[in-house]
């Protein structure tokens, strides 16, 4: 086993990495994605080993990246796009819900979109609107999409090289927020687990916590919190958002009654919402209190300097569970 120390966003970028290597086919594109490896450094040094035919920079124009994108996936390639900021997605929406996500249901399955759009999403870094925003349920509402979030380097490194192989189209969310967080990676065994999986984090008995990407870290910090003051937290990394795996889900709630859901995202009409009616109608005999969402405010995002309470942080999370227990 080889195992190495990485941060979420080195292995992301040594991710790619393999998937170049292994498929000529594989082509990365974006905004500064070559020279200068990104906003971020997700692809640093990228364009250098490949060259600038496989790392290509293109123009400041997302509805023209995905579009040029689109119709490389048509003609056999692999491409993975880049999107600098989560906000800037929207030019581009059109191309992804319209086109990317409709063809291979339109041809009756003849034709395929193997295409990844990397989108770095959330709060966090003390950025303004349009460069902290969390739109997935834009994306897990469209057929014909596949949406996933990575949580660990472990996660980033595998999943984006799962993503890239499929011959659906992925929408990649990267928690900017957990970039520069270090995790151990086995870069040569892959772990055991599908990209459309959720993965038990945390075993507990009281309460599930349900969440994904840069919140995971959060929710596990408040079962350590509740560990502490005498009660057991089971957390539950989505992984994928669409589809969400429910049957890891509703074995965790059959096991301890209780579920709370996390999203950075508005709490109305979020993930949230979807995995709380859902729950409530697998699970309804074995909730021993209403599903309680916790979230972002129902605002467009705030000033850096209001982010931290609009993120939900150990804090808000305890006091769902406190009120759950005592449901």
């Amino acid at each position: 086993m080889t195992t190495t120390t990485m941060t979420l966003g080195g292995a992301l970028n040594a991710g790619l990495r393999r998937a170049l290597e292994h498929d000529p086919k594989v082509v990365v594109m974006g905004e500064d994605v070559g020279t200068l490896g990104g906003v971020f450094r997700i692809t640093d040094t990228l364009q250098k080993d490949f060259g600038e035919g496989r790392v290509i920079d293109t123009p400041l124009a997302e509805s023209g990246i995905v579009g040029t994108a689109f119709g490389m996936a048509l003609r056999g390639y692999r491409p993975v796009c880049e999107i600098q900021f989560d906000g800037f997605v929207y030019p581009a929406f059109d191309q992804i819900v319209s086109q990317v996500a409709k063809i291979h249901y339109r041809t009756a399955g003849t034709v395929t979109a193997p295409l990844t759009v990397r989108i770095p999403y959330g709060g966090g870094i003390g950025a303004v609107e349009h460069h902290s925003e969390s739109p997935e349920v834009y994306f897990t509402h469209t057929a014909g999409l596949r949406v996933v979030s990575p949580s660990t380097p472990s996660d980033a490194y595998w999943m984006i090289q799962q993503a890239v192989a499929l011959d659906d189209p992925v929408i990649f969310l990267e928690p900017k927020h957990r970039y520069w967080e270090r995790g151990e990676v086995d870069t040569n065994t892959a772990p055991d687990l599908a990209l459309t999986s959720a993965r038990v984090t945390r075993s507990g008995t009281e309460a599930t916590i349900v969440t994904f990407g840069a919140l995971v870290a959060t929710a596990l910090r408040a079962a350590e919190i509740a560990e502490a003051e005498g009660h057991s937290l089971e957390v539950v990394d989505l992984r994928s958002l669409s589809p969400i795996d429910f049957d890891t889900i509703e074995a965790s709630v059959r096991r301890t009654g209780r579920l709370v859901v996390v999203q950075e995202a508005p709490v109305f009409c979020g993930i949230g919402a979807e995995i709380a009616a859902r729950t409530s109608e697998r699970c309804f005999y074995q909730l021993e209190a209403p599903v309680l969402r916790v979230g972002g405010f129902d605002i467009p995002y705030p000033p850096a300097k209001l982010e931290s309470h609009h993120r939900p942080d150990p804090d808000r999370i305890l006091d769902a569970v406190d009120r759950a227990l005592a449901a």
